[in-house]
């Protein structure tokens, strides 16, 4: 590639930079996809009773995972790279809200799920047997006992609190009929986000708090979601919501009022309601339910006392010297699930189709070889931004041994927000080929204009 091109994008940085707004997490030779190790193609699993999940298969053709048991995956480079992005993402939303992150044992005991009620409730726990059969122990399929124990033994007064601590951690949950690859595993990623407040209206605000930071992430995520009215179940409390999107491959059934806001999962739906019935909450006749197939993708709930009373986690109030159990809400959100919903919802027949904000890039350049003669040097030293000094996170298919189509080909299946060819243009008069296929753009444009039309379109999505 001539320099140019990568200058019009490019400015002389430090080798490595990180975006406040984390979309982009490196600058440096790694960019350069000789020197990335991206396997795409490969053999797609089927489920157990040969049903072929088209999105989990994109993600092994196009090199993001791979299947290693049933229900359980490697992240490959291009894998992590989405994961780490949604994790910053969820990091920055986590900090407007004032939590600090930790790391809970994936590990917890039998004990503990005893004195919270819920061992026998859940049939889902993998079970990990000691050498002195003494204790017994689980992998944690969620972390509210082991969080409460925790604050339990630290935070005494009311003063100690409100307190917000979450943590990005693994997950096991023994399902029975592993499917839909990222959307149903037995290892998965998940965000938890448990608060803690001495009243029951101070955890009121703070669940009101979380929701308006779920409903800001998913804005910046620019992917539809529906926010339903939703069933505690025995993760306890009487007030939860669910984050979904509307997809017809989603396993749980949503109801939306075509006029107001109206939203509920089916497990709050009373029994006979059909599609197109009078919607609870309208005028008379003025509103009517539709129910759509959605995959589910955050949780919240507020939880009240169902955890901090049996566990002991009590502190003095300033009304009352005594103590009492504090107020908790849990917040989760389905990481790897997360990624999986946004493969299915958001892929065509060429390949996936990435949002910026979890891109594993934002911008591939495509060139004839004859196109690339920038130093090895030259291109560890230049960090790329946009017109707010914000970097973009670009990638160079330099590999030399693919032809000029199948790395187009390639740039498709992997899902690039968007796609800059040096082609047959770009040799006879300067002008760059710019591609969105989200967007069904596809122009040419001078040197001038390329920075600002490439932040143009990757603002859209």
């Amino acid at each position: 590639m001539t320099a140019p091109i990568w200058q019009a994008l490019c400015r002389a940085k430090v080798p490595i930079r990180v975006s406040r707004h984390a979309r982009c997490l490196t600058i440096d030779s790694r960019n350069r996809l000789s020197k990335f190790w991206a396997p795409t193609g490969g053999i797609t699993p089927q489920h157990e009773d040969g049903e072929k999940d088209d999105s989990n298969a994109l993600l092994v053709q196009a090199g993001f995972l791979r299947q290693t048991h049933s229900g359980i995956f490697h992240l490959l480079p291009l894998g992590l790279r989405v994961q780490n992005k949604l994790e910053s993402l969820i990091d920055k939303h986590m900090s407007s809200l004032g939590a600090s992150k930790l790391s809970l044992s994936s590990i917890t005991t039998e004990a503990l799920w005893k004195k919270s009620g819920r061992l026998n409730l859940n049939t889902e726990l993998f079970n990990i047997g000691s050498k002195d059969q003494i204790s017994d122990f689980l992998l944690s399929p969620t972390h509210e006992e082991e969080i409460t124990s925790l604050v339990s033994g630290m935070v005494k007064s009311y003063k100690d609190v409100p307190l917000r601590l979450y943590q990005v951690g693994r997950k096991y949950r023994n399902e029975l009929r592993p499917r839909g690859g990222l959307l149903r595993a037995r290892e998965f990623m998940m965000k938890d986000l448990y608060t803690f407040d001495y009243s029951s209206e101070l955890a009121l605000e703070t669940y009101q708090e979380v929701r308006a930071a779920y409903n800001n992430l998913f804005d910046e995520l620019k992917v539809p979601y529906l926010v339903a009215d939703a069933d505690s179940g025995n993760m306890g409390g009487k007030l939860s919501h669910e984050y979904h999107f509307a997809s017809p491959k989603g396993e749980d059934d949503v109801w939306k009022c075509n006029t107001c806001e109206f939203v509920v999962n089916d497990e709050l739906v009373e029994k006979g309601v059909e599609d197109g019935d009078i919607c609870p909450r309208c005028p008379p006749n003025t509103g009517h339910l539709t129910v759509r197939k959605a995959i589910e993708v955050a949780h919240t709930f507020h939880l009240g006392t169902r955890y901090s009373e049996p566990l002991g986690a009590l502190v003095t109030t300033p009304k009352d010297p005594r103590p009492q159990p504090l107020h908790m809400g849990c917040h989760g959100i389905g990481v790897s699930r997360l990624i999986g919903a946004v493969a299915s919802i958001l892929s065509d027949s060429k390949g996936l189709n990435w949002p910026r904000a979890i891109a594993p890039f934002e911008v591939i350049i495509i060139g004839a070889d004859s196109n690339m003669d920038m130093g090895e040097a030259q291109f560890n030293h230049l960090s790329v931004s946009d017109e707010t000094g914000e970097p973009l996170d670009v990638a160079w298919d330099d590999r030399p041994i693919k032809s000029m189509g199948w790395k187009l080909r390639d740039a498709d299946l992997i899902g690039y927000p968007v796609i800059l060819v040096l082609g047959r243009a770009w040799k006879e008069r300067g002008a760059i080929e710019v591609q969105c296929r989200r967007l069904g753009i596809k122009k040419e444009v001078d040197m001038a204009s390329l920075k600002k039309e490439v932040t143009a379109l990757l603002d859209q999505l």
